[in-house]
């Protein structure tokens, strides 16, 4: 007996619906990213082969590379705060405008004397190279160095906002001399800081 065929029929699948899912996630992501910020001091990390992510919060970042130390921490109110205290440590003002302007600035690297200039330049301008010179990392009159202070500062303002205890985390460049990595850790000591993270980059495994 002849088997009966059974006509074709069209396998045209509509996916208009897909197209428009697509659309909206794309336009969703978008629209919440965030442009990563060009490095105030770019640096060339080490590498290594340990994976381990930082914290996104209450950890700052110390960047060491050209003889030059530049300072970050992250969140706006921890900004605000920390440069409140610098303030009444060095006895000096900042404007509510000027507050705002330095805590949307992940890092910097300038004595706090010249501060208020660098708050005043635009992202592009501000991170020109040469610009900023560095933190003073030396102690004047047996005072404690500035970097030493914006370090207590922000451990200050972490603890009284967000109830932690502040990390520190090193981003060095691989040809860094050894003297000023030093100083930066004996910095860190003597606010009894012994333990912190090197961030470096992750360098492929041996087969």
């Amino acid at each position: 007996m002849p088997r009966a065929k059974v006509a074709r029929k069209s396998t045209a699948i509509d996916m208009t619906a897909m197209c428009d899912v697509a659309f909206l996630l794309l336009t969703f992501f978008i629209l919440t990213a965030t442009a990563r910020q060009p490095e105030a001091l770019p640096v060339d990390t080490p590498a290594s082969t340990v994976k381990f992510k930082l914290p996104d919060v209450d950890i700052a970042t110390l960047t060491i590379g050209q003889k030059k130390v530049f300072f970050g921490v992250p969140g706006q109110p921890i900004r605000v705060r920390t440069l409140e205290l610098m303030a009444e440590k060095y006895n000096l003002q900042f404007t509510d405008e000027e507050k705002l302007r330095f805590s949307l600035i992940e890092s910097f690297g300038v004595p706090i004397g010249n501060l208020k200039q660098i708050i005043a330049l635009k992202g592009d301008d501000r991170n020109k190279e040469g610009l900023q010179p560095g933190i003073p990392t030396d102690s004047v009159d047996t005072r404690p160095s500035e970097l030493h202070n914006w370090i207590l500062s922000a451990r200050y303002a972490t603890k009284e906002l967000n109830n932690v205890d502040m990390r520190v985390s090193i981003k060095g460049d691989s040809s860094e001399e050894y003297p000023q990595i030093k100083k930066v850790t004996s910095i860190l000591q003597s606010q009894n800081i012994n333990k912190f993270s090197l961030i470096t980059s992750l360098r492929p495994t041996e087969k």
